[in-house]
């Protein structure tokens, strides 16, 4: 027999042979063993152990009695407090940073979320929000929407009224891309007031004055270019006009808003006189 197993083999045999009488309280300590460990296989059987964990270190020093939180603007601490889903006895030590990562995550601004457990007490929340590219409208829906077209979430107040209008079905795909087109002209993109997707092909830009200018669907950056020159030349965008359109490539067309047109009506009637035939009147 191995030297280490000699000395508690030797006891083991003069206990059994009543040589030595055990003290009387091995008994109560067995059965007391006994029983803990029968309760502690039954807790963690029963997948109670992370709630005795909370509860015991909850109560010794280790409950979350503050919460930090930054980065937020468009989010509320109340919310990410809901979140984060404290009652008033959880532990720090217990607590489930990725859970409540995860739970937080779900809220319509949050891009990105940071967890940290900071012993005795205190969690540390960081979050970083996503950014609103343009305002979304479909009907009468108003949507805040990223550069890549995903909602975030719909528009109230007037917090975001200074961001880019964009209308219509596919406008939240493609904005993007023809709104940085548009940005090269800074003259003409301080003017737009909406971008208009047509049919999802083309666009219409809804002028501060209320002119449409109506760009075909391709060559926009001819048409721009254009349109550009002829404001240079001509002042277009000054004239009483309400449409300009440039979808087909070999001419303009110009409509003028309705009291010019009936002012320019009168003015061609009193030059011509009996040979004045209305527009669109044959001949």
């Amino acid at each position: 027999m191995p030297r280490a197993l000699r000395k508690p083999a030797r006891f083991l045999a003069r206990l059994v042979s009543g040589d030595v009488e055990p003290p009387p309280f091995v008994m109560l300590a067995l059965s007391a063993a006994m029983i803990g460990s029968f309760s502690a296989y039954g807790v963690v059987a029963g997948g109670h152990m992370p709630s005795v964990v909370q509860a015991v270190t909850a109560r010794t020093g280790f409950a979350i009695d503050e919460i930090r939180v930054s980065g937020n603007v468009e989010t509320s601490e109340i919310d990410i407090f809901d979140r984060v889903g404290l009652d008033g006895w959880t532990s720090l030590v217990g607590f489930d940073a990725h859970d409540a990562r995860g739970r937080i995550e779900s809220l319509p601004w949050i891009e990105s979320v940071t967890v940290r457990k900071v012993y005795p007490s205190t969690l540390e929340v960081k979050v970083v929000e996503r950014t609103p590219f343009a305002i979304w409208q479909q009907g009468s829906l108003l949507s805040l929407i990223e550069a890549d077209g995903s909602v975030i979430a719909p528009l109230s107040g007037s917090r975001h009224a200074s961001l880019p209008l964009v209308v219509g079905r596919g406008a939240d795909k493609a904005a993007a891309g023809f709104i940085a087109r548009v940005a090269g002209y800074p003259d003409l993109a301080a003017r737009v007031k909406g971008y208009v997707r047509v049919s999802d092909r083309r666009w219409d830009l809804r002028l501060d004055n209320g002119v449409t200018i109506r760009l075909p669907e391709r060559g926009e950056t001819a048409a721009l270019d254009e349109l550009v020159a002829l404001e240079a030349r001509h002042g277009l965008f000054a004239r009483d006009i309400e449409t300009v359109d440039m979808r087909l490539a070999d001419r303009l067309v110009v409509k003028l808003a309705p009291d010019a047109a009936m002012a320019r009506e009168a003015a061609m009637k009193e030059r011509l006189g009996k040979n004045y035939r209305p527009a669109g009147q044959a001949i």
